[in-house]
């Protein structure tokens, strides 16, 4: 006897399309105009940091860094969709959800200026610091959400991955555990089509990446990762259905519009043509496109917004710059215990005042 055991089916969705039409069925209830301006603005503050970030980097102010231009929507909407005692998980390129969830902007930089003081998040924020290790954060990830079900907090962990690292044994290992123990996970896969110079279609031979997710028995979902909207709606599902034990998987269709990191140079394996084609995704002059056809926005709140926010960009950067971290802890936190040749290092260090 031959039968089918099992069959499943993965579904795309889009609210908002690129010349900014809104599918008036799958528009979510709690977004009001308000929301989606707040929106804009993030996904624009989102923007401009990374474009100085990246600036900075280039003049040696900063170390290498991973920008995130192109991939706006698939941060700020889940992150939006995430209630403040939710628990984020992100890995090194989501500067979009840290700034989203309220950390401040001078400890971004003071984090890309390479001191680990900036690794360091307030509690009340409810996030673990940048990860840089691919899909490492996965296992943790499915901890913490173990840890928020069995302390009966209602907490849904909110973890981020890219597609490549979606072909990690950590990712897989991570959503079975989830899928096993039923724990309050979402997990985001941030689907920029590049695993640093690896595309998409050559890292991975399954379909989509959110049918990753059926054998761990997991539902899943896959978005237009460029419409913010979409993307909020998912996560919010997303985070309902974890609530309840039911753990989720959203794959967020984006592109990465810049390089994997500063130390890579994307001209080498892909097309111009790619790119340019991209742009016309673009996940905030979609949005952008909308609020101005409901008169929403204009030119003047336009100029008005990047000032504002450059302004605030400048004055966040001369606060990092003004920090100064403890050389002490370059000697004290390397063993549980100093040995007697770093406490000599230390010592000699201070005579000679090497910190000045």
């Amino acid at each position: 006897m031959l039968k089918d055991a099992f069959s499943a089916t993965i579904k795309y969705m889009q609210v908002m399309d690129e010349n900014g039409s809104i599918d008036q069925q799958l528009m979510p209830n709690d977004l009001q105009d308000q929301e989606l301006v707040g929106f804009y603005k993030m996904m624009n503050l989102a923007r401009n940091l990374d474009a100085k970030a990246l600036s900075l980097q280039r003049q040696g102010k900063l170390a290498t860094y991973a920008p995130l231009i192109g991939e706006e929507a698939t941060q700020i909407g889940s992150a939006m969709a995430m209630r403040q005692n939710d628990f984020a998980v992100p890995n090194f390129r989501q500067h979009g959800v840290y700034i989203a969830r309220g950390l401040p902007l001078e400890q971004f930089f003071v984090y890309w200026k390479g001191y680990e003081e900036g690794a360091i998040i307030d509690k009340k924020l409810n996030m673990t610091p940048v990860i840089v290790p691919v899909a490492t954060q996965m296992p943790h990830a499915a901890g913490i959400a173990f840890a928020k079900k069995y302390m009966k907090e209602d907490s849904v962990v909110v973890a981020y991955v890219g597609d490549g690292g979606t072909s990690e044994g950590d990712f897989y290992e991570a959503i079975n555990f989830a899928g096993v123990f039923k724990v309050p996970l979402v997990v985001i896969i941030e689907n920029n089509q590049w695993a640093i110079s690896v595309p998409r279609s050559e890292q991975t031979a399954a379909q989509t990446l959110a049918q990753k997710a059926v054998a761990a028995g997991i539902d899943s979902i896959q978005v237009d990762g460029n419409d913010v909207v979409a993307v909020y709606k998912a996560t919010r599902d997303a985070i309902e259905s974890a609530r309840s034990g039911k753990p989720y998987v959203i794959e967020c269709l984006t592109y990465r519009m810049s390089m994997h990191t500063t130390s890579d140079d994307p001209t080498k394996y892909r097309e111009d043509s790619e790119v340019e084609a991209w742009k016309k995704r673009d996940p905030i002059a979609r949005l952008g496109t909308y609020l101005r056809a409901k008169g929403l926005w204009d030119d003047s709140k336009e100029n008005a917004l990047k000032d504002e926010q450059l302004k605030s960009i400048d004055e966040a950067l001369a606060k990092a710059d003004e920090f100064r971290p403890d050389p002490d802890s370059v000697f004290k936190n390397v063993y549980s215990q100093m040995p007697k040749i770093l406490e000599e290092q230390l010592e000699n260090a201070k005579n000679s005042n090497y910190w000045q």
